[in-house]
This record gives C-alpha cells, sequence and structure tokens, in this order.
C-alpha cells in the first residue's frame, strides 16, 4: 500500500470511530508504529487530522460536542467500570454532586440503595434515575437545559450552586491535559461546571482514555482543582504519572 493510501485508510477510520489510536492502526495496516506517526503528521499538517496522546481525532469534531444518546454507546464498557471504580468515593452517608455525562449517568445507575446519600444534580436523565429512590434526597438545579447535553445552566443552575457544599463532585470532562486541565466545548456548560467543583470537598473526575490530550473551547479548572481522576486501563501509565503529577491521584480501571 502506498503512503497515500494507507493515509486515506487512517482518515476514513479516524471519520468512522472519530478517533484513530496508533496501535490499532499500526496492527490493522501491518506498519510500525513509528510509520503511522509519520502519517497522522501528514494528514495534520492537511489539515485534516488533530493529533492527540496515542493518536489523532478528525477535525470535524473539533468543538462539536455529541449528543448524549450519540455518546451513551461509546466507550460503554470502560465507562461501566469507571463508575464502578467511582463507588469506592461515595461518602457513608452524606452528599454528593454529580455532574451531566454519560458515566455519571452510569454512576447514578449504580448508587447503593443501602446508603442515604443527598444528591445535587442538573443533568436531566440522572433526576429521573434518581427522583423515585426512596434513599436519596434528590435537589434538580434549575436553568436553561441544553438539549445537547440535557443539563440545566445558566445563572440559576450557577446561583444555586453558592449555597451548596457537598462532600463529593463526580464531574464529566471532554477534554484533558496537564497544560489547561479540564476542558469543554460550551462556555456556560463550563461555568457551572467550575461552580460544581467550588461547592465540593472533594473533587472526582469520571472520563475514558480517548479524553486525554484533547483541548475544548472553553477551561473548567486546573488540575490542581481535582483530588482524583478515573479513567480506563488503556491509559498509557506514563500519561497517568504525567496527570498524577500535576494534583490529581490517578485510578486505571
Amino acid at each position: 500500500m502506498y503512503a497515500t493510501e494507507r493515509q486515506q485508510e487512517i482518515l476514513a477510520w479516524a471519520r468512522r470511530d472519530g478517533r484513530a489510536e496508533v496501535k490499532d492502526l499500526a496492527d490493522a495496516l501491518d506498519v510500525t508504529p513509528e510509520t503511522v506517526r509519520r502519517d497522522l503528521t501528514a494528514l495534520e499538517r492537511r489539515g485534516l487530522l488533530r493529533r492527540v496522546h496515542g493518536g489523532a481525532i478528525p477535525v470535524e469534531r473539533l468543538g462539536i460536542e455529541p449528543a448524549v444518546a450519540d455518546r451513551e454507546a461509546r466507550m460503554a464498557g470502560q465507562k461501566e467500570r469507571i463508575a464502578k471504580a467511582a463507588l469506592d468515593e461515595l461518602p457513608d452517608g452524606g452528599s454528593i454532586i454529580l455532574d451531566a455525562g454519560t458515566t455519571t449517568i452510569r454512576l447514578a445507575e449504580m448508587l447503593p440503595t443501602e446508603r442515604e446519600l443527598t444528591v445535587v444534580t442538573h443533568s436531566l436523565p440522572v433526576a429521573m434515575l434518581l427522583a423515585t429512590r426512596p434513599n436519596i434526597t434528590l435537589h434538580l438545579l434549575g436553568g436553561t437545559v441544553r438539549g445537547r447535553t440535557l443539563a440545566a445552566v445558566g445563572p440559576w443552575a450557577e446561583s444555586a450552586m453558592a449555597d451548596v457544599y457537598a462532600d463529593v463532585a463526580f464531574l464529566g470532562t471532554n477534554g484533558i491535559t496537564t497544560e489547561r486541565g479540564l476542558t469543554t466545548p460550551d462556555l456556560v456548560e463550563a461555568r457551572v461546571k467550575r461552580a460544581l467543583v467550588a461547592a465540593a470537598r472533594r473533587t472526582v473526575v469520571l472520563t475514558d482514555h480517548t479524553k486525554f490530550g484533547r483541548v475544548d473551547f472553553a477551561q473548567v479548572a486546573p488540575l490542581s482543582a481535582v483530588d482524583t481522576l478515573i479513567t480506563d486501563s488503556q491509559l498509557e501509565p506514563d500519561l497517568a504519572e504525567e496527570i498524577e503529577a500535576a494534583g490529581p491521584r490517578v485510578v486505571r480501571a
């Protein structure tokens, strides 16, 4: 296969899956990882891909936030393991904040029924899951509902969080790097996320490995504001060490 043909295969792969991993491409194309990296660099120079740690994403994804329904099936096994690991971060009793996102929805589904918990959320799917649970005291934040994330945002949601100080905030993120910390595509959602972090004694971030190396438009918080970061086992150990050096403890589930 000529380099041009190989690069077209790589681009098609990235556009189909939303991301292209160096290792997967090298195995599928029967070439070395170094060859794949050169191809990714060539495609990035042509403005077709953006390099991230371990691979690349198509430029079409940059600044575009998929809807909840589109994200639910992606990385489902990894999200399940991350949510299970997050159960170890729950207080024995007390209060938690659940951010909007598909992994926090998984965590909401797994919350123990024998433990009394107060839950604060701006996520409609999380609220629907917990509204009838007898052991849960649920506080749903008001505001303008974003159709893409089904989360309440805006001044109402932010001002309500000023009265809250919970034991743990469980946060999702669209992007994470050591330089820019946690990022998300939408400015108003970023402001609510910052309010969630400020309203908790501890912050635990739940994110799969594909979010590492990605920087989105709006910054949420630096890594120094995060206590624990739970991800899947596909995160490379050297990157986990780099993240830990910036502040949070990293758990690879």
